[in-house]
């Protein structure tokens, strides 16, 4: 039971909320999402294996406790790069869940898509609980792959 009690207030200390001015969770200085196995103009074959990088923070499950410095990645296929021209407020949105937005709240940190032959884009955002990017720059630059 004591073991029970001191486990719900390590976990109630570790969970916070949203600002107060309704912006985004901050987060660590230095904190950055990377691409580990894959690089602006690769070349690759179908089924793709993507690998998603993470410094300065955790990777936990969505939908959950909104813990400090914790969150899941989603990785933007085939749209305009995060937060630019008519994507400028996404910052401020949950996002959504299609084929051009996966969502890997389970705390997955990768995955292997079949992509058809043919010029794609790819960009790495990670997110809160709640799937709100951690902002409004925790994204890696959008890349272009080829599959061939």
């Amino acid at each position: 039971m004591k073991r029970t009690v001191v486990a719900a207030a390590a976990l109630a200390a570790l969970a916070t909320h949203a600002s107060a001015d309704g912006h985004k969770t901050p987060y660590p200085e230095g904190a950055s999402v990377y691409f580990i196995n894959i690089e602006d103009g690769a070349s690759v074959s179908s089924p793709v294996l993507i690998q998603f990088g993470l410094r300065g923070m955790g990777v936990g499950p969505a939908g959950t406790v909104d813990w400090d410095n914790v969150g899941h990645h989603h990785l933007l296929v085939n749209r305009a790069p995060m937060g630019e021209g008519e994507n400028a407020n996404e910052w401020d949105e949950t996002l959504p869940n299609n084929d051009n937005h996966r969502h890997f709240g389970g705390g997955q940190t990768e995955v292997t898509l079949e992509l058809p032959a043919g010029t794609h884009t790819l960009q790495m955002v990670f997110a809160d609980y709640a799937h709100v990017p951690f902002g409004p720059d925790l994204v890696t630059d959008q890349i272009t792959i080829t599959v061939e």
